[in-house]
């Protein structure tokens, strides 16, 4: 089964419990939000992340949002969920999913502004439920889509956590390692520890330890290495965002994989759901880069590693072009050498 990352206890008026991955993997506890300044700070400091799981962590947040809402009318709580909306979009500016996830519960509130406070908040608590539900069975089918390009016995890399973690249920690019194995194939993992905050070594081989499926961590600077010596016979990756032509931003060194795999003549896949695609932007020079705290490379917990007073450039994010893609693959299918022409027919 896999691991429940997110989840709502409750009716409308309930609260959101989700895996702190701030703790991974010394200790697995669920933390409580009841209110969104809460889920704001969830999002912020990582303990909820992954694109798709942000989506339902947002769509969950606005519900917590509208719960203080002494609106007395439909108008006035659509104008209270602007607000919160508005807030929720502040926590972190790359993923795409927690924006779509948010304009989606906004469609729904204007679709449904006859009906009564009390009954829009719960309409948009079932919305809420939904989006989760569709990210489960989106991932089956990515996991299901993306096995096809995979053979018995080969080694696959992947960078930072694109798992149960980062989604509703069994993730997007670890999906495919699931689905692989489930199909009985002998699949093995090599896992980047993906600094600066170690998703991959916290995160993903905890997460392949749980499900017993075989996994070496490495350090991101050996990842050509590990190609060169023949062992890896596809990378796949997550993504935040994909824009129009495939440029795709995902976790920070995932560009360098790129030209590392191409190098060597390592095929490079992209496990995403459509609504990772970005239509509005054209290509990945547009694509909002988060820029996060120094500390996240010049500290170690509370170990000091680098020099007090050290200039730090700390991007969460690096943009891999759409030509070092072989493949995306989405919960519609493969599209292989991805183009603008080629995204739009697929998700058409």
């Amino acid at each position: 089964m896999p691991i429940e990352t997110i989840r709502w206890v409750g009716d409308e008026n309930g609260y959101a419990e989700l895996i702190d991955q701030t703790l991974l993997p010394i200790r697995k506890e669920y933390i409580k939000c009841s209110d969104v300044r809460q889920m704001w700070s969830a999002i912020r400091v990582l303990s909820i992340r992954g694109a798709p799981a942000l989506g339902v962590a947002a769509a969950m947040g606005l519900v917590l949002g509208l719960k203080e809402s002494q609106a007395s009318d439909t108008g006035n709580l659509i104008k209270d969920l602007k607000k919160q909306k508005e807030y929720l979009e502040t926590s972190r500016p790359t993923a795409v999913n927690l924006f779509w996830a948010l304009e989606r519960l906004e469609a729904v509130a204007f679709e449904n502004r006859t009906l009564p406070p009390v009954e829009l908040k719960r309409k948009l608590l079932q919305e809420a439920l939904q989006i989760q539900e569709e990210d489960r069975r989106i991932c089956r089918a990515i996991g299901r889509n993306g096995a096809e390009l995979l053979n018995d016995g080969d080694g696959v890399l992947t960078h930072c956590n694109a798992g149960a973690l980062a989604t509703a249920d069994y993730g997007t690019a670890l999906a495919v390692i699931y689905a692989a194995h489930q199909a009985g194939m002998n699949v093995s993992v090599f896992a980047d520890e993906t600094r600066p905050l170690l998703q991959g070594a916290r995160l993903t081989t905890w997460e392949l330890k749980e499900a017993d499926i075989p996994v070496t961590l490495i350090c991101d600077s050996m990842a050509a290495q590990v190609m060169r010596e023949g062992k890896v016979d596809a990378v796949i990756v997550g993504a935040d965002r994909i824009a129009a032509n495939g440029d795709t931003a995902n976790k920070i060194g995932t560009y360098a994989l790129s030209i590392i795999a191409k190098e060597h003549g390592v095929p490079f896949y992209v496990a995403a759901p459509i609504s990772t695609i970005d239509m509005k932007l054209l290509h990945g020079d547009d694509i909002p880069i988060e820029q996060r705290d120094p500390e996240e490379i010049t500290q170690w917990g509370e170990r000091r590693i680098a020099p007090a007073g050290i200039e730090v450039y700390n991007p969460a994010f690096d943009v891999t072009p759409a030509a070092n893609i072989d493949a995306i693959i989405t919960e519609r299918g493969v599209i292989k050498r991805p183009t603008a022409n080629k995204i739009e027919t697929h998700i058409e």
